[in-house]
């Protein structure tokens, strides 16, 4: 049996998996240091896999050689997992650790961490959780700032973010109309509740907007009710980066930033309930499907006015209000864009499948609920999918970001194979496109549609098996359709030649299409008169445009680079500086991932990464593909010219 059989042709080393030689001093095996910074890391990130007995032959090759004395690595790892001086949590079981035999009596050792939970967040290295906890950063691992960690420690003693008792703060810090408002639907909705006939404050009290320490005696506002019916003012000095944004961009062409805009500028309340009262009239007005809804009740509601509710209502709840990030709402031609401040406290793909809720901000869901919006069972998110699916259109995005973070969904208000896209393809191609099967016809759209496509969100579309969707993607590679962007799981496909003329009347929507320049208070709302951009540029930078696309890596401006960078590649030691100059050279002009960089001078994507285009970029000597999206999965580096 080949040493390399088990691993696949375009393995590397990602968000999600880590490679480590774990030979020892003497040859025979030992567990890596290392290894413990990456567990914590995994831990505390989205989980992943670590290959213990892998040699790394080049940024691109990895060779499993294996361990000699395997038994003996992992009864240290098991060992040192359950010595609370090592590390703070062992999320492992015996499922977690497997062998796989190499000839020679070799084996290589696979460890798959699982995400922690947020009880059990921050995992961490020896006794100092400030020192010792770490995250994980495309295919590093980097030590967490004491505020992250502060704010894990948070989520995991907070049940709720939003019962404290707010001290200093009282009925004065509240917008009657909001209050009164609210309660008016109640009674629509619920004439016989008993709350009806209470009075203001036994009401407050009722909903969880005021609340009283039992153990001290101490009552007052709670986070939920100034959040909810308090005045902006106020909110703002409870919570200093609370803010919410709503932007309705305009049709492609476009030279207006945005046709609506709504964010608390002292001529409404700015609380959440007036702000979910102005944005869903918004969002359901001119939609493009039979209106039976009568003053926002869920009587005779269509799905697409399920899931909008829905998607509203769930971004509020779920947000930090403590973040850096803003609460923000999108509506654009052919889509709808859902973001709050804080990534998801379980995993997306329990989000995604139901049945399992923890909410960050349960009294506001409450409140809400009592309401007659949102549910708090753990099915907004599959009842959102299943109306996007009974109308037939692409399949919601949900997504984390991490800097700062932010948890996003995007529904697309557009069909699996839209006719327009369709004839653009098959003019492009011609009669090769209309050969493909289904399967592969519908990757193709979907990188058009979307600007690009990867094996993840295809698995979202069409439901096959991972390793099927990485076959049909090569073979779309190889004949000619789709071109590739980055290496392994990271990598995304575009449609080769998409800035031909017939596409271009079907150009796919931004990558990331409502990440304002403008997302928090300190640097204030943009106004439409500072100044012209192309469309949709009040949601997204000119970087961020699809039209930026990666060197091709079979073409001859890659042959090129190759040769430009054979002298650095092949020698063992190369002064940093005349890296460094290399690294300017290649990227002068051109956008190249940190991947590309790897393979160009040979040397490892986190020793490129942290070396060279950190330092670089922080002296301002590069520019980011996405400048606001820094761990964005098609991340680039370019040569910043003078004046720019």
């Amino acid at each position: 049996m080949s040493d390399a059989i088990f691993l696949p042709d375009d393995f590397t080393e990602t968000l999600e998996i880590e490679a480590k030689l774990a030979q020892g001093r003497d040859g025979r095996g030992e567990l890596p240091q290392s290894f413990w910074e990456t567990y914590s890391a995994f831990a505390n990130s989205q989980g992943g896999t670590v290959f213990l007995g892998l040699k790394e032959v080049s940024p691109q090759e990895f060779r499993a050689i294996g361990i000699a004395e395997v038994e003996r690595v992992e009864t240290d790892l098991w060992n040192q997992l359950n010595n609370r001086k090592k590390v703070s949590h062992n999320l492992l079981q015996a499922h977690h650790v497997r062998r796989h035999p190499l000839p020679g009596g070799r084996s290589v050792l696979i460890v798959e961490v699982p995400r922690a939970t947020r009880i059990q967040r921050p995992v961490f290295i020896g006794s100092d959780m400030f020192a010792g906890s770490y995250k994980r950063n495309r295919s590093g691992d980097y030590q967490c700032g004491r505020e992250e960690v502060e704010r894990m420690v948070a989520e995991r003693v907070e049940e709720s973010r939003d019962t404290r008792i707010l001290p200093h703060f009282g009925f004065e810090d509240l917008v009657s109309d909001t209050i009164t408002a609210y309660r008016q639907r109640l009674a629509g909705l619920k004439p016989d509740h008993p709350f009806n006939s209470q009075n203001p404050r036994e009401f407050l009290r009722s909903v969880g907007a005021w609340g009283r320490n039992r153990e001290t005696g101490e009552e007052g506002l709670t986070v939920a009710g100034l959040l909810m019916f308090g005045s902006d003012a106020a909110i703002r000095e409870a919570c200093p980066h609370y803010f919410l944004d709503y932007r309705e961009l305009p049709v492609s062409g476009s030279k207006t930033e945005w046709v609506d805009r709504l964010t608390p500028d002292g001529t409404w309340s700015g609380n959440l309930y007036d702000f979910y009262r102005r944005v869903i009239g918004r969002l359901f007005q001119d939609l493009k499907v039979p209106l039976a809804i009568s003053k926002d009740q869920r009587k005779d509601d269509t799905p697409l006015h399920k899931s909008l509710r829905e998607a509203l209502v769930n971004a509020l709840v779920h947000a930090d209000y403590t973040e850096r990030a803003s609460v923000m709402v999108v509506k654009a031609p052919d889509y709808f864009g859902f973001r709050n401040p804080g990534n998801m406290r379980i995993p997306i793909a329990d989000a995604m499948q139901g049945g399992k809720s923890d909410c960050r901000n349960r009294t506001l869901q409450r409140m809400f609920s009592l309401i007659g919006l949102g549910e708090q069972a753990g099915s907004g998110i599959p009842r959102i999918v299943k109306n996007w699916d009974d109308l037939s259109f692409r399949r919601p995005e949900l997504w984390e970001d991490g800097s700062p973070p932010a948890t996003l969904m995007r529904l697309r208000t557009v069909s699996l194979l839209p006719a327009e896209t369709i004839r653009a393809l098959q003019d492009h191609f011609g009669r090769s496109f209309n050969g493909l099967p289904e399967t592969e016809r519908l990757a193709v759209v979907t990188a058009q549609v979307e600007g690009f496509v990867s094996n993840r969100r295809l698995q979202e579309v069409c439901r096959d098996h991972p390793h099927d969707i990485t076959k049909m993607l090569r073979k779309l590679v190889d004949q000619g359709f789709l071109v590739p962007d980055g290496l392994g799981r990271a990598t995304t496909y575009r449609v080769r030649g998409g800035s031909s003329p017939d596409l271009a009347m079907v150009a796919a929507p931004p990558a990331d299409p409502f990440l304002p320049e403008s997302s928090s208070p300190d640097s204030g709302p943009r106004s439409p008169d500072s100044g012209p951009r192309s469309p949709h540029k009040g949601a997204l930078n000119a970087h961020d445009e699809p039209h930026f696309h990666l060197v091709e890596e079979s073409g001859e401006e890659w042959s090129k680079l190759m040769a430009d960078a054979e002298e650095v590649r092949r020698r063992k030691r190369t002064p940093p500086e005349v890296t460094a100059q290399m690294i300017l050279r290649l990227c002068d002009s051109r956008f190249l991932t940190t991947e590309q960089f790897a393979k160009l001078l040979g040397i490892r994507p986190k020793g490129i990464r942290d070396r060279f285009l950190t330092p670089l970029f922080n002296q301002g000597a590069l520019e980011r593909r996405f400048p606001h999206t820094p761990n964005h999965e098609q991340q680039a580096y370019r040569r910043k010219t003078p004046g720019d």
